[in-house]
């Protein structure tokens, strides 16, 4: 009995068990293969797994993910021999059937090896290191860094959204529905929607457009970027641009091949008669009803003067109307596109009249490009969701988009005369421009304050962004020099009215009061 574990000396010089295994000088056991079999995984070696209680095809699962997460983590390195079945089912106190069927699967996963007389190894194969944990930071850091106002301009107040009537245009737009909304459709929108926005623009903004030259696209941006393609294909590789406005269209039209050149801004707006300076100009973007960040509207002589001039050298005016649904004090400004329809591309959105989470916006497009742009619309994923455009265009036609926008309207009045009495008090040297019109003012303050106070703002939790953030930066991001000329831009803030919900508006006054000077 005694001699089934001694071992013994054969004519080789190397020992051998009473089972027949070899083992070399250096007392290792060996199989036929040359494989160990000693203490680093032969049969009878401990392997601790943890399972849960009991039995059945829970401990099954339970064991083939506990081998596999031991060999992928390597606790069980590549050519390590386990247990066979039998002393590995006795160990946990499981079915042998139960350990044959867990090695069985991961030998057809490709994690163990099966050999005649090797027994059941871990593959020889590269184990992929752990993914690393996320970079997304805990949720209390971004809540440490989150302002509690954020009052840059971009957004209306998205708590206003009309989520009933919304609901309700989506009801109604999805049983009338045809079946052909539910396919790709025309790259220029759904008929529903272009009829509707025709009537609308006619009506509200003064724009001459048939149902035929509207394109609906994924946002303002979208639009900018296919209208800068066309351009560029043309040959029109230059585009004049507001000294103040918004670095992402530059960076757009930049994308899509455009060279962008800085058009001098004052209180009247940009001012287009330095348009001619430039030979080879053909295109320009412009916010004439309010323009952005200033809060101006474009002179009536110089709208005159733009318009002559793209008739004249035939170019392109891009007439980027993005609130002009909202306004105050005076009677609205029409828009551009009415003076000349063949030489201006209107682009309008709902995103600060409803939300932009919709990414509707809409161009109405001078014949002649009309078949350059649907081209180009086609090539790619360019489109807009046609259900949304179906609600769009049954809220608009059901009178809900007007009652909208005159109870925003009213709405947002009210908080710019809280902040107009709110700095007459409080704030006397800081004079207030811009208020005319739109969802955002202009906070003149004294010279050389605006980069204290953002910072001052930002220390009470209130994200705020100075005049200067939208002076035009060239393609290197060098801002351009500010202009000494009267009626260049002070230090100033944009302060976004519209953008807080009416139960945080009065919070955020108070928070900017203690900042300014």
């Amino acid at each position: 009995m005694a001699d089934s574990w001694a071992t013994r000396r054969g004519d080789s010089g190397q020992r051998t068990t009473g089972s027949g295994q070899r083992t070399g000088d250096s007392g290792q056991q060996t199989d036929g293969s040359g494989h160990r079999t000693d203490g680093r995984g032969g049969l009878g070696t401990d392997l601790h797994l943890d399972l849960p209680p009991g039995g059945g095809s829970g401990v099954r699962v339970a064991l083939i993910g506990a081998l596999r997460d031991a060999v992928r983590t390597g606790r069980l390195a590549p050519g390590t021999r386990l247990p066979s079945s039998r002393s590995l089912a006795t160990d946990l106190g499981i079915a042998r059937n139960t350990v044959a069927d867990a090695y069985g699967e991961l030998v057809a996963e490709g994690w163990l090896t099966a050999r005649q007389g090797s027994g059941t190894r871990v593959a020889e194969r590269v184990v992929p290191p752990e993914p690393a944990p996320p970079r997304t930071p805990p949720a209390a850091a971004v809540a440490a860094t989150r302002p509690t106002y954020d009052l840059r301009p971009g957004e209306p107040d998205v708590s206003a959204f009309p989520r009933t009537a919304w609901l309700s245009a989506a009801r109604r737009a999805l049983i009338a529905a045809p079946n052909d909304a539910f396919g790709y459709g025309h790259p220029a929108g759904r008929p529903e929607l272009r009829r509707v926005l025709a009537d609308y623009l006619a009506r509200a903004r003064g724009v001459r457009a048939a149902p035929e030259r509207i394109v609906v696209c994924a946002g303002f941006v979208q639009g900018l970027a296919l209208l800068s393609k066309v351009r560029e294909k043309a040959g029109h590789r230059e585009v004049a641009v507001e000294s103040y406005g918004l670095d992402v269209h530059w960076k757009v039209m930049r994308g899509a091949g455009l060279r962008t050149v800085p058009l001098p801004v004052d209180q009247q707006g940009a001012r287009t008669s330095e348009l001619d300076r430039s030979a080879g100009l053909r295109n320009v973007l412009l916010t004439p009803a309010h323009q952005f960040p200033i809060g101006v509207p474009l002179d009536p002589d110089r709208r005159a003067a733009v318009v002559d001039w793209a008739s004249r050298v035939g170019g392109l005016v891009l007439e980027d109307d993005y609130d002009g649904e909202f306004r105050y004090d005076r009677q609205p400004v029409g828009a551009l596109q009415g003076l000349d329809p063949e030489h201006v591309v209107y682009l309008g959105t709902a995103s600060k009249s409803l939300a932009p989470a919709l990414r509707l916006a809409w161009m109405v497009v001078p014949d002649h490009l009309m078949d350059d742009l649907l081209a180009l619309k086609r090539t790619g994923e360019w489109e807009s969701g046609r259900l949304d455009q179906l609600t769009l265009a049954e809220f608009i036609d059901s009178g809900a988009y007007d009652r909208h926008v005159r109870g925003m309207r009213m709405r947002y009045r009210r908080r710019r005369d809280q902040l107009v009495a709110a700095l007459a008090e409080r704030a006397p040297r800081v004079r207030v421009t811009g208020i005319a019109a739109g969802l955002h003012a202009v906070l003149q303050l004294p010279p050389g304050t605006e980069q204290s106070v953002v910072r001052g703002a930002a220390w009470q939790g209130l994200a705020l962004d100075g005049l200067s953030r939208y002076r035009y930066r060239d393609e290197q991001g060098q801002r351009q020099e500010r202009r000494q000329e009267p009626g260049g831009q002070p230090d100033a803030l944009v302060f976004a009215y519209g953008t807080a919900p009416d139960h945080a508006f009065a919070g955020a006054l108070e928070a900017l009061c203690r900042v300014l000077p």
